[in-house]
């Protein structure tokens, strides 16, 4: 790979060459997996005439000012010690230029919303599923679903057959995300991860968290040498996702995948790659392609409660039906015996908890995020949209 060319001709070059885009969090890092950049012309040192690209099909729902929503402190971040020794770990690990690091870092800016942002919300009211789920199971978001269904059939029944995730899931989470491209973000991901790497909020898991952010701008860096793009192009979520899809820099990198077939990765710009790049992660994070049973199966609990120790078992099945049967979970569909399964919990504030037998597939969404919440809404939009469509063929 090469480097970044000095900064002057670098950053003119990509002025010219690069295409506009957009970024948002596969909910925020916080709490997930995922990432996202766009496609943009090369740029080398010095800059040459750009070969033809071809014509993507543009993002149906794309916001149409990409313009960042906040004002960043000018701080240089190059004086700061932790930063200085970063960049002196880009030089010697990846062979970036001293001098185009420094030039780089001198540009990047000090976000304190992000800083806000990142910290955990303070105790309050319980949590409720039904409230959750009215975000995103909405009208404006399915007839979007419908829309970004109809527009990329092709590309949804392919990766469908290549990796056997349903079109409705990866519908259901590019809606969820992004509302099919409209909400992707307007944080410069530098600006962002560097805060973040370097200015965590205090917390118990501070050194861990901010390792974490460290490693995206890394990542965002390679990223951004690897596709020839201005990596101060890259806008996202305030902590740092990316595109369609809100992948991680670094998701990007492990899971990326040029569906569309033409040499690049982009998560900002096309819609093929976005979708291909999510049902690739679901499949490394543990999706069944030949499980084609409901990924939820709604249950009853006896008052026994002999059930609860079942709760909170980590983000995987674990269970035998036999075991959920004996504990007094009563299934209102028979369970599927060759699988195994986690008991999920989705409590509703003062009304009734809903309890739901999951299996592995449930759990692979929860890898993109990990939040039953976020996991339920996946599958519940994905099926409001399959069900609107189908309705709107008839």
């Amino acid at each position: 790979m090469k480097q970044f060319a000095p900064a002057i001709a670098f950053f003119s070059a990509v002025l010219l060459l690069a295409a506009p885009i957009h970024g948002a969090g596969a909910a925020e890092a916080q709490r997930s997996k995922a990432a996202k950049p766009a496609k943009t012309a090369k740029a080398k040192a010095k800059p040459a005439k750009p070969k033809a690209r071809p014509v993507k099909k543009a993002v149906a729902v794309a916001a149409a000012s990409k313009a960042i929503d906040y004002s960043g402190e000018q701080v240089n971040f190059a004086e700061w010690q932790a930063v200085r020794d970063f960049a002196d770990e880009m030089v010697a690990k990846h062979g970036f230029e001293r001098a185009e690091m420094d030039a780089l870092l001198r540009q990047v800016r000090f976000v304190e919303s992000a800083v806000q942002l990142v910290k955990p919300a303070p105790p309050g009211k319980p949590k409720n599923w039904q409230a959750y789920s009215e975000r995103f199971i909405e009208p404006i978001r399915i007839n979007a679903g419908v829309r970004f269904w109809n527009e990329n059939a092709e590309a949804l029944a392919r990766a469908e057959a290549t990796y056997g995730v349903p079109a409705e899931i990866l519908v259901g989470i590019i809606g969820v995300e992004t509302v099919y491209g409209r909400d992707t973000g307007r944080f410069r991901v530098l600006d962002t991860l560097t805060t973040l790497a370097f200015a965590y909020p205090e917390a118990p898991n501070q050194a861990a968290r901010a390792a974490f952010f460290r490693g995206e701008l890394e990542n965002t860096l390679l990223l951004a040498r690897h596709e020839r793009i201005d990596p101060f192009s890259l806008l996202g979520s305030f902590a740092g996702a990316v595109g369609l899809p809100q992948f991680m820099p670094g998701n990007i990198l492990k899971y990326g995948v040029d569906f569309d077939g033409d040499g690049h990765i982009d998560l900002r710009g096309s819609t093929g790659d976005a979708i291909g790049s999510v049902a690739n992660f679901l499949v490394q994070h543990g999706w069944n392609p030949l499980d084609k049973a409901p990924a939820v199966i709604q249950v009853s609990v006896a008052p026994s409660r002999a059930w609860e120790p079942l709760l909170e078992r980590g983000l995987s099945a674990t269970l035998r039906a036999e075991e959920l049967l004996g504990a007094g979970v009563t299934p209102d569909l028979p369970l599927p015996p060759e699988r195994l399964y986690g008991l999920v919990d989705l409590q509703n504030g003062a009304d009734p908890t809903e309890y739901w037998a999951a299996s592995d597939n449930f759990f692979a969404i929860t890898k993109y995020n990990r939040s039953y919440f976020y996991a339920m809404s996946v599958l519940d939009l994905g099926r409001a949209v399959r069900e609107a469509r189908a309705d709107q063929l008839l």
